[in-house]
Formats: structure tokens, C-alpha cells, sequence
């Protein structure tokens, strides 16, 4: 057992792009290394999964002993080994579960197979350890967005999730239109720093939909208003435009998320995904929330992006509920969270 009053776990996470792994001790962070690989694909405008998983593979090791060794314990005194099962690019998923299996078959130790998204669930107790259900939580990252009510760890339920585009794929795909470059997320975020979000109004979809969320109308609008733009010769300044995309989609996100709340009563928000990193959205949480006196529990932007330390922290607490995963378990691309 760890000092932070639970098992020790090694989690690795290779779902797209990043190849991640961490080290808890039961909601203690110990270690949390990453390769990113968005210089590999920046050159593409997005992941290519055949290049993604091939430098899973020739980062995953370097990487575990890298996290072992800024923990600052040896691979034998690791209570379990866990990895992410799903959802993500398979080949990707295959490089990080493999590897799990195989050096947990290696030391004995048991092995999860971990969602995904349920990482970024437990990720904020990482840095806030009163955080704990009833919660709604808003995960919103490059391919998910989802609104979850969790009346208690294990239990989930999905009240909205995107009809179409995730947020953060909007991101990308507008960042991309615009000529900002990948990640998208990033880019309009720092662009709208010197931007009005006031300047331009995009539409808000799904008013009639109070928890579920769109952004492909959002991305339309975008596009067609820009186009229209350059051919009367009147483009906007960048700035306005990107704080004015990034206002229509912190709207959504806030206004959907509240939503949630009024609706279970819940006095609990929490973040997950690398969209939660977005400044803005960060902000407007926190002002929402202190209206309305509810509690806010965001992780820093290094946990809010893919970690194998939110991993870890899912897998030990279904090591407590006598989780395990068989040795014939296999990667889910299409896994749902509950």
C-alpha cells in the first residue's frame, strides 16, 4: 500500500496520441510522464493513426521506467498494473494494453483494462481530495463531450453527450479552416486573447435540448461567414473571430453543464479532457459556479489533457471494489462509458 492511503498503481495511456503513464498511490500523485507527439502530426492537420501507434511503441518503455523512477519506487513494490481498454484508436490502444498485460503478467501483479473517459472522471482527485459524488461532470475533449451525473463512484449516468462534432474537434477543425495550426484547442485560445467575443454571434444549437450538445452547425456558420468575408474584402480581425468561436462554444458547455446541475441538484461540478485546459471555459465555470454556490473541481491543464495518472487513479479504486481484468481481455475502440 502506498502512502497516500490506498494501492500503488502504474497506469499507461495510449488512446490517440499522446503516450502517457503515471504512478498513484490510492488519490496521491506520484509521477505523471508524457511523450507528445504533436510535432508528428502537426504537418498532417491531425493524427494519423499509423503514426501515432508507431510512436507508442518506441516511447511506452523509456516512459515506464521514467515514471517509475520520479516516484521514486522500484517496478517490484507496484500493487497493479492498468491501462486504458477503450474508447481511442485501436492500434494505439493495442501498443499501451499489451504492454500493460504483459508487464503485469511479468511482475504478477493484477491488471485493469481502464475507460478512457472514467480517467478523466477521476482525474480531479488527483489535486482535490474533496472531491467526491453526487457530481455532474462535463468531459469535453477532441473526439468526446459528454455530460455525466455520478451519484456515486462506478455508477454513471450519460445525460447529454454531442449529436455530432465533440468541442474539441471543432476546435481543431475551425483552428485548421483559419490557418492556426494543430492542436486547434491551443490556438483559438491564444488568438482570442487579443480578440472581442462579442464582436461576432455564432449560433448556440440544441436550445430546445437542454443536456445535449452540437458543433458542427457552429463550424458551418464559421466558415460560410469568413467565406462570405474575403470575397466582400471586409475579414475580420482574427482575434474577434477565434473569441467569438470560442464564446459560442463555452456558452454551450456552461450553460448545458448547469443544466445538469439544476436538474439532480447535484452541489458538485467537475472537468475532464483537454477542452477543460481552454482559459476561458475555466473562467466561466468558476463565475457560474460561485453564483450559483456550487463546489468546482477542475484538474490543472496537465491532468485535464490525456495522463496515465487519472488511469491509475480509476484502476485503484476498482482494485478496491475487487476489479480485475482477465488475462484474454482485449482493446474496446468503441467502449462507452457505464
Amino acid at each position: 500500500m502506498g502512502d497516500g492511503g490506498g494501492p500503488v498503481v502504474l497506469g499507461i495511456e495510449t488512446s490517440c496520441d499522446e503516450t502517457a503513464v503515471g504512478v498513484v498511490a490510492g488519490s496521491l500523485l506520484l509521477s505523471s510522464v508524457l511523450s507528445s507527439q504533436v510535432e508528428a502530426h502537426a504537418r498532417f492537420g491531425g493524427v494519423v493513426p499509423e503514426v501515432a501507434a508507431r510512436a507508442h511503441v518506441e516511447a511506452i518503455r523509456p516512459l515506464v521506467h521514467d515514471a517509475l523512477r520520479q516516484a521514486g519506487i522500484h517496478q517490484t513494490q507496484v500493487d497493479a498494473i492498468a491501462a486504458t481498454r477503450g474508447p481511442g484508436l485501436v492500434g494505439s490502444l493495442v501498443v499501451g494494453f499489451g504492454f500493460a498485460k504483459a508487464f503485469a503478467w511479468t511482475l504478477d501483479k493484477p491488471f485493469l483494462g481502464i475507460d478512457h473517459m472514467e480517467g478523466h472522471l477521476f482525474a480531479p482527485r488527483l489535486e482535490h481530495p474533496g472531491y467526491q459524488p453526487p457530481a455532474v461532470v462535463l468531459l469535453a475533449s477532441g473526439g468526446h463531450s459528454q455530460i455525466i451525473h455520478v451519484p456515486e463512484w462506478g455508477r454513471y449516468t450519460e445525460m447529454g453527450r454531442t449529436i455530432d462534432d465533440a468541442a474539441g474537434e471543432a476546435f481543431d477543425k475551425l483552428a485548421r479552416f483559419m490557418g492556426l495550426g494543430y492542436p486547434g484547442g491551443p490556438a483559438i485560445d491564444r488568438a482570442a486573447a487579443s480578440g472581442d467575443p462579442t464582436a461576432i454571434t455564432f449560433p448556440r444549437a440544441l436550445g430546445d435540448r437542454p443536456f445535449d450538445l452540437s458543433f458542427s452547425g457552429l463550424k458551418t456558420s464559421v466558415t460560410t461567414y469568413l467565406a462570405k468575408a474575403a470575397r466582400a474584402d471586409m475579414v475580420p480581425p482574427l482575434g474577434d473571430v477565434a473569441a467569438s468561436i470560442q464564446e459560442a462554444i463555452v456558452d454551450v458547455l456552461v450553460e448545458k453543464t448547469f443544466n445538469a446541475v439544476d436538474a439532480t441538484g447535484v452541489g458538485r461540478v467537475a472537468g475532464g479532457g483537454g477542452v477543460l485546459a481552454n482559459t476561458r471555459l475555466r473562467r466561466r465555470l468558476a463565475e457560474v459556479a460561485a453564483d450559483r454556490g456550487v463546489e468546482l473541481f477542475l484538474p490543472s491543464p496537465a491532468l485535464c489533457t490525456d495522463n496515465g495518472a487519472m488511469i491509475a487513479a480509476a484502476a485503484c479504486f476498482h482494485l478496491g471494489d475487487g476489479s480485475r481484468s482477465g488475462w484474454d481481455a482485449d482493446v474496446d475502440p468503441g467502449l462507452r462509458l457505464g
